[in-house]
């Protein structure tokens, strides 16, 4: 892979998710931005080591497995640093935190075989495709919340909604993500 090759990958990534992940990282971290940006240029670090990106067949889902990872990573870090209290409460909200990487098919070992990393991605596609026919409202308010970190308040406020009825959105989504996912694993 050359360079031109690597950067506009790179360049791709950053249009098409930059303010999506910094977002995140910001919801996630709840300090200033500063920290946020440098998470934000690890997950770039870390894609620019990705030897086939042509590879990929869901962007998304890997940046925010990466994204997952780094923002893991920075908690115990500071975890290790500090006295504990904002890092702790910090660490707790990643660790109860349901993200792409713990859905079945997306471990470590399986991202390195090719035809394991297809299969979950067009698994993870049909998921998806699956809740936006079941509820295209809970499909919405799963995407914006979990993958672009609006705060559900926000949400409902988009949706003209109750709070309630956005968490109770959310709440679908993830019941019937769950419930397909068990009926696969039988």
């Amino acid at each position: 892979m050359t360079a031109d090759s690597k950067q506009s990958f790179l360049t791709a990534m950053e249009l098409s998710h930059g303010r999506r992940l910094h977002r995140f990282f910001s919801y996630r971290l709840r300090t200033g931005p500063a920290e946020a940006q440098d998470l934000v240029q690890e997950v770039y670090l870390r894609l620019l080591r990705v030897e086939e990106h042509e590879a990929i067949r869901n962007a998304q889902a890997y940046l925010y497995t990466i994204a997952n990872h780094v923002l893991y990573q920075y908690a115990l870090r500071n975890a290790a640093k500090s006295d504990g209290t904002h890092t702790v409460d910090a660490m707790r909200d990643v660790e109860q935190m349901p993200d792409v990487d713990e859905m079945p098919d997306m471990s470590a070992a399986e991202a390195t075989d090719p035809e394991a990393l297809v299969d979950s991605e067009q698994r993870l596609e049909a998921l998806g495709k699956a809740l936006e026919e079941y509820s295209p409202r809970a499909y919405a308010t799963l995407i914006l919340h979990r993958c672009d970190g609006i705060p559900l308040r926000d949400i409902a406020e988009r949706f003209g909604v109750s709070y309630s009825m956005a968490k109770r959105y959310l709440a679908q989504a993830i019941q019937f993500c769950e419930r397909v996912l068990d009926e696969e694993a039988r």
